[in-house]
């Protein structure tokens, strides 16, 4: 077995995607293992050529899709923006790309609407932190306080209503009490009824596939996002 982990030395933007993209060729299961979309990884290969461009930019889905031999899993400790992720699957289909080979770890959580409109609204302040306003540090507050959404709720319909009003209430409080615009409940449920309907089967415990993989001597890469001084624990702060 082979494990191989690429991360950026600064703060992102140093050319881990054509890394990536090489590396992926020869493995035989990939793992966006951390961050949300807020980065992408730009893709020039054969493969890419009926693409406007002549080129995909992926900001979740694992470089490895281009691979149809190679499993490649969105892990446990990535936020995910259904949205961009769909966007990202029908790019990749229209130009003759499967991706019957991506799965979704059921633990990543979800970046609902309200994390971007706090995202944006946190923006606003006189101490700016220059992020992306794509919600994946407010998915992450969710997930550290226990009140995020996770893709294997979107399968528990009842859970996920319980999980959602508890979670709504405490976000539409927030921009409520700043003058922002609140967000429905049931617009929510009917959006995540959506993203269930075309996501449902890849959503499944990684788990396994990745010890099998292990224990049959695989080669797995680890594509990271951004870089390590960003880390919240070993890179810049706040």
């Amino acid at each position: 077995m082979s494990v191989t982990a690429v991360v950026g030395a600064q703060w992102g933007d140093e050319g881990k995607g054509r890394i990536i993209d090489y590396l992926a060729q020869t493995s035989d299961l990939v793992i966006r293992f951390q961050g949300g979309d807020n980065a992408g990884h730009t893709i020039v290969n054969e493969k890419t050529q009926k693409a406007k461009n002549q080129k995909v930019i992926l900001h979740l889905i694992p470089s490895g899709i281009f691979n149809s031999e190679t499993t490649c899993i969105i892990g446990t400790g990535c936020v995910v923006n259904p949205e961009t992720l769909l966007k990202e699957i029908d790019a990749l289909e229209a130009i003759g790309i499967s991706t019957a080979n991506l799965y979704l770890s059921e633990r990543a959580h979800i970046i609902l609407p309200y994390h971007q409109a706090l995202d944006s609204l946190k923006e606003q302040a006189k101490t700016q932190l220059g992020t992306t306003k794509k919600g994946i540090g407010p998915a992450y507050a969710d997930k550290m306080a226990r009140r995020g959404l996770r893709l294997g709720d979107l399968k528990h319909p009842d859970w996920l209503a319980e999980r959602l009003g508890q979670a709504l209430d405490l976000a539409n409080r927030e921009l409520a009490h700043f003058g922002a615009a609140t967000f429905d409940f049931d617009d929510l449920m009917k959006c995540c009824r959506g993203w269930r309907d075309r996501l449902e089967t890849k959503i499944v415990d990684v788990l396994p596939i990745v010890q099998e993989a292990c224990l049959a001597d695989k080669a797995i890469l680890l594509e990271g996002q951004l870089g390590v001084l960003r880390d919240i624990d070993w890179g810049i702060y706040p």
